[in-house]
Order: structure tokens, then sequence, then C-alpha cells
């Protein structure tokens, strides 16, 4: 694997830590070097001249994330790599996919767009918002799934009476892949929006008396659908409530809400850095294996198929 390079943004280092271990290779030497008035400078201080190289950055707010992954690839591609892949776990501004309104951006296509132009040539990414979002790129994506790291955990904790729920529509693919897994019955959440992040009325279109509920979403941000489709289940008489979500976003005041919640267990990835004293209720599962499983079958040009358990 001698030119085969992994390259961590400032934010990501933790989880790229990690996926450098599983690999059995050091973390690349790369400076970024700040300035008074807030830019920075990237700088690789080893030579990738001929080198695959794979740069991982989460691009979560605030903006700088997205700006030094970008920095990362123009600055790769100066370096006569080879080739450059964005291994890039939460892939931020993903919610604006599409026109929902007049005069509004696509938030998500204009990133594609700066990430083709500064120079990528494959996309490695997890739980994507909209799965369309793999047509806005000229080059390969390797879409990648949390479920492989959720699905051993859910099996693990041996629960009977066991339902399947997705706090809303939009996420009913989702819960129903899970469903069909487990051969559990499905549960919908149906909820309607008062404005952004702030849920105004919601209904469960399912039975989930005496049951222990799984609650599936790909993110949560301020935790206001799940908290309130959790306590919603309670009363309607579940055993127990857990929710598992691919990325952290949890801004403030999630913690709180989820404390003050009905349920049990709020588990997410380590796309997003998570400090689980914050929220007692929070456990947090490493992709990082996933990723580096990921890493090597591209590199050796082999199948990642198998890395989707559903």
């Amino acid at each position: 694997m001698s030119h085969f390079k992994v390259f961590s943004g400032t934010k990501s280092r933790y989880v790229a830590e990690e996926i450098a271990h599983a690999l059995g290779v050091e973390l690349g030497k790369m400076n970024i070097q700040h300035f008074a008035d807030g830019e920075f400078e990237v700088s690789f201080e080893e030579s990738i001249r001929g080198a695959e190289v794979y740069l991982i950055q989460s691009t979560f707010p605030n903006c700088d994330n997205l700006m030094e992954l970008l920095l990362m690839i123009d600055a790769a591609k100066r370096a006569s790599a080879k080739s450059i892949a964005a291994v890039v776990p939460y892939f931020g501004w993903a919610r604006q996919d599409r026109k929902d309104k007049p005069r509004v951006s696509i938030a998500a296509k204009l990133v594609a767009d700066l990430l083709s132009a500064a120079g990528i040539d494959r996309l490695i990414t997890m739980d994507l918002h909209a799965d369309q979002i793999q047509g806005f790129f000229n080059v390969p994506v390797d879409h990648l799934y949390a479920s492989s790291v959720f699905i051993p955990y859910i099996e693990s904790l041996d629960l009977d009476n066991l339902v399947i729920a997705s706090p809303d529509v939009g996420g009913a693919k989702r819960a129903n892949n899970f469903a069909k897994y487990f051969n559990a019955p499905l549960v919908l959440c149906h909820k309607q929006r008062a404005k952004a992040n702030v849920v105004e009325t919601m209904t469960i279109i399912g039975d989930v008396q005496d049951k222990n509920v799984i609650l599936l979403d790909d993110m949560v941000d301020t935790a206001g659908t799940i908290c309130k489709a959790a306590n919603l289940m309670v009363q309607n008489g579940a055993k127990s409530v857990r929710a598992f979500a691919s990325h952290a976003i949890m801004s403030d005041p999630a913690s709180e809400r989820v404390m003050e919640s009905d349920l049990t267990e709020l588990v997410f990835s380590n796309s997003i850095p998570f400090d689980v004293e914050k929220c007692p209720k929070v456990t947090v599962l490493s992709v990082a294996n996933l990723f580096a499983d990921t890493i090597t079958r591209v590199h050796d040009n082999r199948s990642i198929s198998s890395q989707y358990l559903i």
C-alpha cells in the first residue's frame, strides 16, 4: 500500500485516526495554518506525487469544514496526486436537495459541483439525506449505510415484540428495509410542521401497544421530531422506544429534549463528533471499520456490495 495515503481535516481527525488504525497505516502529515482574519492555508508535509489520496472530512457546520476539504482537494491536485477520493462520513447541506418553494438554492447540488470543480475523482459518504444526491456527481459515489453497524447492535439488544418505526413519511423506505430484515411490523408517524425545526402535529399509523419500538432517521438536529414521536408512542402503550440516527447534528436544545423525553436510548454513528456527557441517553457507534474496509476495497478494485446488509 505504498501509494495509498490517508489525510484528515481538523474536525474529523477523531474518526480519521480510527480509520487509519483499521487500515494499518499512519495518517499523512498535513498542516493547516490559520491567519488572523479567519483564512487558512492547507499544505501537505510529505510527497503525494503519484499516490492514491483519501481525504477524510465531514462537512458539518460551520462552513470552515467544507472550505477546508476544498482546499485539501486543491492542494492534493496541485501536488500531482494520482487520484483524490473525498471521504465524507457526513455530507452537509444535503437537506437542500430540491426546489421546494420558489427562488431557493439547491445547496446539495452546489456542494457537489464545488467538490467536482476542486478535483475529486471519487466520493465515499454515508446515509445521504436523499439518495438522488448521488446523481449530482459526475464521478463515482460509494454510498454507505450506517445499518451495517446499527443492525448488529439492535440484534445484541435481543428485544421481543419488536416494531420498526419512522418519525415521518419521508423515512418510510429506510424503516421498511429494517422491518423486512427483522421480519417486524412497520409503524409510521405523520407530522405537520409549523415551520422549519418545529413540529405542529403528529399522529401514529400502526400499533405500538406493548411493543419495543426502534425509531429510524438519517439525522437528529434539534430532536423535536424524534422526541415527539417517542413520547407519542409511549402514550400509546409502547414498552420502550429507542431511536437510531446516522448523524448527530444535535443543535441546542436537542440534548435537553432527549433527556426530558421518553426515549430509552438514542444511538448515533460517529460521523459527527458528539460528547455523550452532554446527554447520557446517547450511545455512539463507530463506523471506522466500515469506511476502512470500503477504502481497502476501492484501492484493490473490489466490489463493496457486501457492505450493504439491507
